[in-house]
């Protein structure tokens, strides 16, 4: 079970006074190269600046190879299972997209990253639906610009 589900939930009010602010930041996760070769792998998509060190290391101006930027986006969820809170009478969340979405910098196999969530909107759709859109900065550690830039929506459904 995601440790988001052992939070103490707040309530609804309490989740939009947070709008504007900067929920949490989560820890930090290593992108080494075995996660990388294990998502290739899923996604069937073996470039070299993924999977192969040594050309990666030749003939990119990375130095070595970095992470495909969905691999660092799909850690996205787990961060924000850190940070976002739950709230009272939820019954799931869904992943309703992006408005935006945007690969800053490369993730070098070996780095590590985490999320920077601030909250940007909480409105209901229905009495039982919530759209939630939250600003989401992927950052490298050591580094000066992120990985990546987003405007993630979810939708969160009540009983």
């Amino acid at each position: 079970m995601n440790e988001v589900w052992k939070k103490p939930p707040i309530s609804l009010t309490a989740y939009q006074e947070m709008i504007g602010s900067e929920v949490g930041v989560s820890s930090w996760h290593l992108i080494d190269q075995n996660r990388i070769n294990l998502y290739a792998d899923v996604i069937e998509d073996h470039q070299f600046i993924h999977v192969d060190p040594e050309r990666a290391k030749r003939e990119t101006s990375f130095g070595t190879t970095v992470a495909h930027g969905f691999l660092t986006m799909s850690l996205m969820s787990i961060m924000s299972y850190e940070v976002m809170p739950v709230i009272e009478g939820t019954t799931m969340g869904v992943n309703y997209g992006f408005d935006k979405l945007r690969f800053i910098s490369p993730v070098r196999a070996g780095s590590r990253v985490r999320g920077r969530f601030t909250l940007a909107e909480a409105k209901l759709r229905k009495p039982t639906e919530l759209q939630s859109r939250t600003n989401v900065i992927v950052e490298i550690e050591g580094e000066d610009k992120p990985a990546i830039v987003a405007d993630w929506i979810g939708l969160i459904y009540f009983a």
